[in-house]
Order: C-alpha cells, then sequence, then structure tokens
C-alpha cells in the first residue's frame, strides 16, 4: 500500500523541536516546506548552521526554507502545520488572519486549552480564523520528537469533525516509521492531549520525592479517570481515552526522560521553586499553563478532578508536594467506578 500522497507545499508554523522534527520529517516525505519562526535571531541562527539548538545532532536540509517572515512562510501553500505553545497561539492566529484561504487545511500539533476563553486548540483556530472545522485536524499522541527525529517508531492519532479530512491527514503523514490513526473525535484527543501534561508533573513529583512504582502505576491510573471526567462532560468519547492521545501519551509523558512537565514536577520535588525551574529551561512545559486552565474548568463545570486541583495549589499557591500527597491519600473513600458527583 501507498502511505503517503502527491508532494504539497506546507507551512510549519513553529520551529521548537516538534516543528522542526516535523517539518524535516515532511520534507524528508518529499514535499515542500516552509519552516516559520517567531525570533529572527533564531532564524538566523538555524539559516546559518542548519541546526536547530534543541535538536542536538539533526541536521535541517538546506532545502527547507526557514523563514520569520509569516507571510511569506504561508504563500501560495497547500497546508499550514502549526507547532507553536498554546499561550501563544492566539497571537499567531491574528497575525494569520487574512493571509490563509478558507479551504487551507490546518493541522494543529500544539496540546493546550487557552486561558480564561477555555478554548481547545481546533477551536481557537476556528474562531480566530472563522476556518470551518471541516478543514482542521489536530495530531497527537505519544511522539517526543527527540524520538521522532531519529526515525523511531511512533504511532499518533489525527482527528477532525471530518473523517475525510483526518485521512488526508493520515496519509500526508504516514511512513514506515510513523503510523497514523484517524478519530472523529476531536474533543476527546484534544482533552486527552492537553490534560495529561498535569498528571505528568505529578509523576514527575513522584519521582522527585523518591516514591515507588505503586504510587506511579496509582497516579497514572486515577489521573486518567479525571482526564476521562472532563472529556466525557465536554462531548468527548470515553473510548477515545483508552487510545494514543490518552493512555498512550498519558503514559509516555509520565515516564519518559524526554518530558518536560515530567521535569517540572521532578524538580518540584526535590523542592525547587516553579519560577526558577522554568527560568532555566529552554523549552515550554505546556502542563504549567494548562494546570491554570483547568483548575478554570473544574470551578466553571464542577468536575471532580483531585489531582489536577492538588497540581494546581502546588504549582501556584505555595503548598507542598508531600502535603498535597497526603491529601490525596485520605480523601473519602470511595468506589473504583463510583458514580462521579458534580461537587
Amino acid at each position: 500500500m501507498k502511505l503517503n500522497m502527491q508532494p504539497k507545499k506546507i507551512a510549519v508554523l513553529g520551529a521548537g523541536s516538534w516543528g522542526t522534527t516535523i517539518a524535516i520529517y515532511l520534507y524528508n516525505l518529499h514535499h515542500s516546506v516552509n519552516l516559520w519562526e517567531y525570533f529572527p535571531e533564531n532564524v538566523a541562527y538555524m539559516n546559518k548552521t542548519r541546526r536547530n539548538p534543541l535538536l542536538a545532532g539533526i541536521p535541517i536540509p538546506e532545502n527547507i526554507s526557514i523563514l520569520d517572515d509569516l507571510k511569506q512562510a504561508v504563500k501560495d501553500i497547500d497546508d499550514i502545520v502549526i507547532a507553536v505553545p498554546s499561550h501563544t497561539m492566539r497571537a499567531l492566529l491574528e497575525n494569520l488572519r487574512g493571509l490563509v484561504d478558507i479551504n487551507t487545511m490546518i493541522i494543529n500539533l500544539t496540546k493546550g486549552i487557552e486561558e480564561n476563553t477555555l478554548l481547545r486548540m481546533s477551536e481557537l483556530i476556528s474562531t480566530v480564523l472563522q476556518h470551518s472545522s471541516d478543514r482542521i485536524v489536530t495530531l497527537h499522541g505519544p511522539s517526543h520528537a527527540e524520538e521522532v527525529s531519529r526515525e523511531i517508531p511512533t504511532a499518533i492519532v489525527a482527528a477532525s469533525t471530518n473523517i475525510k479530512t483526518a485521512r488526508i491527514v493520515q496519509l500526508l503523514f504516514s511512513s514506515k516509521y510513523l503510523r497514523v490513526y484517524t478519530s472523529t473525535d476531536i474533543i476527546g484527543v484534544e482533552i486527552g492531549g492537553a490534560i495529561k501534561n498535569i498528571i505528568a508533573i505529578a509523576s514527575g513529583i513522584c519521582d522527585g520525592l523518591g516514591l515507588g512504582d505503586n504510587t506511579k502505576a496509582a497516579l497514572i491510573t486515577r489521573g486518567l479517570m479525571e482526564i476521562i471526567r472532563m472529556g466525557v462532560h465536554l462531548g468527548a468519547s470515553e473510548k477515545t481515552f483508552a487510545g494514543l492521545s490518552g493512555v498512550g501519551d498519558l503514559i509516555v509523558t509520565c515516564s519518559s526522560k524526554h518530558s518536560r512537565n515530567r521535569y517540572v514536577g521532578e524538580e518540584i520535588g526535590k523542592g525547587r521553586k516553579l519560577q526558577d525551574i522554568l527560568n532555566g529551561m529552554s523549552m515550554v512545559a505546556e502542563g504549567v499553563h494548562t494546570c491554570m486552565t483547568v483548575h478554570q474548568m473544574v470551578e466553571k463545570y464542577q468536575i471532580l478532578m483531585p489531582i489536577s486541583e492538588e497540581i494546581y495549589k502546588v504549582l501556584f499557591k505555595g503548598k507542598s508536594a508531600r502535603k498535597a500527597l497526603t491529601d490525596l491519600m485520605t480523601r473519602s473513600p470511595v468506589d473504583e467506578w463510583h458514580s462521579v458527583p458534580k461537587t
């Protein structure tokens, strides 16, 4: 079976580790690629060295155009791939408005939920660009850039309200080392991809405190339950969370040495302050932003999410990690699959 399609012209917006990896990946599948980066000094460095410091040892092919001019980057392209941090998504989209044809397919790689509006990334894209949801696809799953860039076999899921659009992206991205599945449950795929980062911070805290495998297994399992509660409340299918963007992404983010969110949690568990940790990082830990947003969602929808709420208190309210652990372990006893109360 032929896995990919005829060559296309694609703009990848966001030159972090994941955006750069995807730009190189699509180029190696014989597509024409523009890679856009916000900071001109980063563009100058990458053009000079053909390297991204975030991807050690991985060369950027000469024929990939690295640009800081957004208008030039999206001129005459077929598809747009967005891989920017969630808290910068709206600003990018506002600058992109008017530059993109309504029929252009937009592929979202960003995992997060916008603070205050509580919009998922595909909703934000549709709202700002006035783009039909039929032309938006979210691509999520357990996929560390450090491994995909080295062609380590990986599986992800392409989700869209339109299954035909999802299948186009499936063909566009599929290769012998990247397997793409499809889904029409974009709500579930995006909620799983976003909230798992909070559970990864909690997992890192377990590591920093020197706790064991039992603790982490319990945390991942009960964290998944919280993700399911919120997702189903918002209209997702429960079975989605047994898939790649649910339990798959949760496992890899909670356990991997590559996980920025797990790293943040580990350093907190060791006693470091959040701002000091973030100041020393070159990449974004999305779970920190998502934790604030999910706290707003918990308050709005009255969904029971005790782990997420304890992590919020640790990150933003000065609560000690050990006190948060004790409070979680001594909550009132319940059945494992008890009927979830709204208060």
